[in-house]
């Protein structure tokens, strides 16, 4: 029986970090090491502020370095090393080539892979951790194969993240299940059995699932696309209650009382984002277009067409509640991150909406509590392609509080369902005595109360509710 004492994580970021932080905090037996070829990636693990924004993460991470959880940028010292490597880099959708738009780009995952055959001299266990498209485990295997003598062999199992930013902790020490996948061989199962038997240490054995390493694979991506197209439904509802009078909130509660429903997933917005949703659904979309299937590649695009609609919907709305203009109208932009509780600002709506608000010739102020100016810049300005950072920095105001960024503003946008945003911890009578009259408010998360707000003065307009609504 393989026992695993010594664990590597190729990747510094959102998965790798987090995941092998509670590995450590959980397997005091195992030494975790997490390596990055980005030293200053690796300083920040290594110091008092962590590189990543997540509750609890601090906690654990501080708990254990130094003692079996470790930072590094010696990759292949600590590739030699392991008896098991996590491989959790990015797999941005690609830009340029085939499959532009679409599919994964997976040259940081040959480029991991191609190291660890370079490196090992020792039977390794690799583990694809990264969210990537069916089959690549193929692929890694062939390279890993040709690498492969009498005594060093290598292992590859599936073991996709589940993980929600701003409840990955959480996610981690309590997760709905782990799922691990392995080819159906002698040594696949046994790799399997020695991965199953790190994640049992806290998680409860009938939570581990096990399955071949396709299904395994696929299953990531279908679960992101079903969570998604729940997302981009209730949207699209949200579309018809304010044409109809239909209160979005009170049609989303009594769907998901149907059992067969549930209420997850069932909260209009101004969009979903993120690192994970957009990129899987189109991984799906190329996917099926490579099987044949342009009708399936079509009927899952349609769930990111509905998304980028929500936001282009609620641009038209601001831009026609503000008599049919925004162009030089302060708007005060309340979260910058794409959800609460994270830093990361992958695929966030707010950067959509902002875009549209600089081309509108708007000025815009931000706040966000837990994202940097510099952050902010850059997905604004998009380095490397056009530098339009002058223009945008004359548009653009950071700013340190949700008060300073509403001051003389004509329209408050909350595009981040950050808590403090909500009318119990914010005080909106001193932000709508210091902005333009009249005082619009714009609540793309379903966040405040609209009468109460109604009441101090301002005009207010919430996605998926229509303010007349029960008045006649």
């Amino acid at each position: 029986m393989v026992v695993v004492k010594n664990i590597c994580c190729i990747g510094a970021g959102y998965v790798g970090g987090p995941t092998c932080a509670v590995i450590a905090y959980k397997c005091h037996d195992i030494k975790v090491t997490i390596v990055d070829i980005n030293p200053e990636r690796i300083a920040a693990w290594n110091s008092s502020k962590l590189p990543i924004y997540e509750p609890g993460l601090d906690e654990i991470v501080f708990e254990r370095r130094g003692k079996n959880l470790f930072f590094s940028t010696d990759v292949d010292a600590t590739i030699q090393e392991a008896d098991l490597i996590f491989v959790s880099v990015n797999t941005p959708t690609k830009k340029t080539g085939l499959g532009a738009g679409m599919a994964a780009d997976l040259a940081y995952i040959e480029s991991a892979t191609r190291r660890i055959a370079e490196v090992a001299t020792s039977p390794k266990i690799v583990v694809e951790k990264s969210t990537v498209p069916c089959r690549t485990a193929q692929s890694m295997r062939t390279i890993l194969e040709a690498n492969s003598t009498n005594e060093i062999h290598f292992d590859i199992l599936s073991n996709p993240e589940f993980l929600a930013e701003g409840t990955a902790i959480k996610d981690l020490l309590s997760p709905d299940r782990v799922l691990i996948g392995a080819l159906q061989t002698k040594e696949g199962l046994a790799a399997q059995e020695a991965l199953v038997n790190v994640y049992t240490n806290w998680v409860p054995k009938e939570r581990v699932i096990t399955t071949n390493l396709w299904s395994s694979e696929l299953t990531k991506l279908a679960a992101n696309a079903l969570l998604a197209q729940r997302i981009s439904s209730i949207n699209a509802l949200s579309a018809i209650c304010e044409a109809t009078g239909a209160d979005v909130d009170e049609v989303a509660y009594a769907c998901g009382l149907d059992s067969r429903l549930g209420p997850k997933f069932l909260k209009a917005s101004v969009g979903f984002g993120g690192s994970c949703f957009q990129k899987d659904i189109l991984n799906l979309v190329y996917l099926s277009h490579q099987l044949n299937l342009p009708e399936v590649a079509d009927y899952w695009k349609q769930v990111v067409t509905m998304n980028e609609y929500q936001k282009k919907r609620f641009v038209r709305t601001i831009i026609s509640t503000l008599f049919n203009t925004i162009t030089n109208k302060k708007i005060a932009v309340l979260g910058f991150a794409f959800k609460k509780d994270t830093g990361d600002t992958r695929e966030s709506a707010a950067i959509t909406l902002i875009k549209d608000f600089i081309d509108e010739r708007a000025q815009v102020a931000i706040y966000d509590p837990k994202v940097s100016s510099e952050q902010i810049f850059m997905d604004l300005c998009e380095p490397g392609v056009v530098d339009t950072r002058k223009q945008v920095e004359k548009q653009i105001q950071i700013c340190s509080s949700a008060y300073e960024a509403a001051k003389d503003a004509d329209a408050v946008v909350i595009v981040t369902e950050w808590d403090e945003f909500r009318d119990d911890q914010l005080d909106y009578e001193r932000i709508y005595k210091n902005m333009h009259k009249p005082a619009f408010l714009f609540d793309g998360r379903l966040l405040v109360d609209a009468a109460k707000l109604r009441k101090i003065g301002f005009k207010v307009n919430v996605i998926g509710k229509n303010e007349l609504a029960g008045t006649a």
